[in-house]
Order: structure tokens, then sequence, then C-alpha cells
């Protein structure tokens, strides 16, 4: 970053803080902190350092102050085409340094992360089938695994355990998987409800005795288990644990408001939920954390403000639960018209939707209010 002595303190701690960051999301690799240094303050060929470091990206960027005021570039490299991934600017008041290298950190680390599981995403699709690897499988998945239908879910499936075939080890994979049927319960795909819950416990804890320091499985296995079994404390444990692992990821904080909102703890539910919106506010998953702070919200009876956040999540992936619980909060502010619109919309997406078999499939025996709302939305029990 800026080779300006006078400004250097501050960039090398902006390094270091990024750094220590990035290695807390265990599916990179990270460059330690002196071999990163030798390039500083060079004019160097990126395909060069990616060559040298033996890495496929490169983050570069600079720092300049003046006047009381900060700005900071950074952008993201692909060391072998050269093609920029990631670029943005920074520009803040130079007041508390400390407070401001957190705040840049998290705001790098939260873009970047994610724009490089896309890049590899999209380099895996280009490869030929009898080339692919374990984590190619696993790259495969994810655009199905986030298109939560039931055609997405099944081929994600399929593809997560080619990847286990391949890497009997993959822990990530195995608690991915558990998740897909977790949510072919929940969602009502489920041809066996009862093979499914199994299978979903059962993957969840065969990726926790793979690795249960890994924040993203710890994350997921907790809320596999907030859903399908209902171990109030151990979930929050979990939940707990993920985010004390990796601070900065967006998945354990969206995961820590479902487990605390599904445990009748709304508002740190939400609480947990606006921390993921803000370190991956385009995430495609990002439907499902504003989902959760509709539920959450909802609970609390804040119904206005649900419906803004749950029509705001619609705009990005007409989900079945985000209309479920649109519907109940029409139906109790009296706003019937929309409330049976919502109906509507379930029953198109699910024509054999039923209040009954929700309850029984996603645990909603607690969730009067939501309940109550459907059956005034006129959803048939």
């Amino acid at each position: 970053m800026s080779g300006d002595p006078e400004q250097e303190y501050f960039a090398d701690g902006m390094v270091e803080e990024i750094i220590t960051a990035l290695t807390r999301f265990k599916s990179l690799f990270v460059i330690a902190r002196n071999s990163s240094f030798t390039f500083k303050g060079r004019a160097v060929d990126i395909k060069e350092v990616g060559r040298r470091l033996g890495v496929r990206y490169v983050l570069e960027g600079s720092v300049r102050k003046a006047s009381g005021k900060v700005r900071i570039t950074g952008q993201l490299i692909d060391a072998v085409t050269g093609a920029h991934i990631w670029v943005d600017r920074f520009e803040r008041d130079l007041t508390d340094v400390f407070a401001l290298q957190d705040e840049v950190t998290l705001a790098v680390v939260s873009a970047i992360e994610p724009k490089m599981l896309q890049t590899e995403i999209e380099l895996a699709t280009r490869r030929r089938p009898e080339n692919l690897t374990a984590y190619d499988f696993y790259l495969r998945a994810m655009p199905q695994f986030y298109l939560r239908t039931r055609e997405g879910l099944a081929e994600a499936i399929r593809l997560f355990h080619r990847a286990l075939e391949l890497d009997p080890r993959f822990g990530a994979v195995a608690a991915l998987v558990g998740v897909c049927q977790m949510l072919n319960v929940l969602l009502g795909y489920a041809n066996d409800p009862q093979f499914d819950r199994k299978e979903a416990v059962r993957l969840a804890r065969l990726a926790l005795s793979i690795d249960d320091g890994d924040p993203d499985t710890l994350a997921r296995a907790a809320v596999i288990s907030a859903f399908m079994v209902g171990d109030r404390e151990a979930e929050i444990e979990m939940a707990d644990r993920a985010v004390g692992l990796n601070p900065n990821s967006w998945l354990t904080w969206s995961c820590r408001g479902h487990v605390y909102r599904i445990a009748g703890l709304p508002e740190e539910a939400i609480w947990s939920f606006e921390r993921a919106v803000r370190m991956s506010p385009v995430d495609p998953l990002l439907y499902m954390t504003l989902t959760g702070i509709g539920q959450a919200l909802i609970e609390l009876r804040r119904f206005d403000e649900a419906i803004v956040v749950l029509k705001k999540a619609l705009r990005q992936n007409l989900y079945l639960a985000t209309y479920q619980w649109l519907a109940s909060a029409f139906a109790h502010l009296g706003r019937d018209a929309e409330a049976h619109d919502a109906a509507a919309r379930v029953l198109e997406i699910d024509p054999a939707f039923t209040i009954s078999a929700l309850i029984a499939r996603a645990g909603l025996s607690n969730a009067k209010l939501f309940i109550e709302g459907l059956r005034k939305a006129g959803l048939p029990d």
C-alpha cells in the first residue's frame, strides 16, 4: 500500500487486519503477512506475484491521508488473467484510526469473499466433466442450492454427493447436503419427510465429526438442529461459537439469526440478521436473511416493518416462505385484499399447501401469531 513513511504504519495495520480477517475463512488460502509484505511499495506485475506466491487472486490497494481525511482504494485481481474482479474506494474522516481500520476491513472482506466464490463457480462450470474434482462439484452445486426450488435442491444434492464420493472428508459439503435435506422438509418438497429429516441431522453430525472447528459448518449444523431437533441450548452454543470463530462472515451471522429466532429471541435475531445484511448486501441468499428479519418482526407484532422487509426479499426471490409470512402480516393489519393476494401466491407455488402440514414439517407449534395470520388470510387448515 502507500509508500509514504508517515502513512506507512496505518497502511501496514490495515493490511494485517485484512489478512487476519481473511484467514478466518477456511475456504481461502491466504499468504502470511511476511511474504505479502515483501512486495510492499514496489511496482510489481500481478501475474508474477501470483506465480511467486502460488495464489490465484491478489488484493492490492493504497492509502492516502490529508487534511483529517483518509482515502483507501482496493482491488481484487485475477493473477492468471489480470482481470479485475472487484474494486472499491473508501473515504472517511480520520478520527479513530482503529475504528476506521475495523470498518474498512469488514467492508473489504465482506465484498471480496463472495466475489471470489462467484468467480470460482463460473470457472467450474466451464471445466470438462471428466476433469471435475470434488471442489468443482461443490462449486457447480452452489447455484442450484441458491435457487431453493424442488429441482434446484435435487440437483444440488446430486452434485454435493458426487463431491462427497470423491472426498468423503469434505465436511462443508456434508453440511450443505444436510441443509438441502432440511429445506426439502420445510418447503414440502420431500416425498418421505421422515427420511429427509433424519438425513439432515445425520449429515450435520457427520460434518461436525469431520471438522467442528469450521465456522460455516457449525453455523449450518446449528440451523439444521434448530429446525429438525430443537435442542435450544446446544444450537445457541454452536451459533455463538461460529460467530466467534469468524465474525466477518455473513453466513455465521445469518444462521445465528435463524437459530435465535427459532429459540424465541426475536430481538437478538434481528440484530444478527442486520449484521449479515451489512456484511453481504448483494448476497445470493439475501432474501433468506431478509425473510428472517420479517419473521422476527412479526413475532414482535411490528407488522408494518415486516411487510416492508418481506417485500424487499421478494424482489430478489419469489420464495414460498416469504409469501406465507407476508400473508400473515397483511392479515394481522386487516389488509384483507393484500393478505388474500399473498395467500393466493402461496397456493400457486404449493397447490397442496395446508396450515396443519406446515406446522408438522416446520415445527411451528409455538408460532401462534404467524399461524393465526395464515388463517385470517384464508389459507386452508
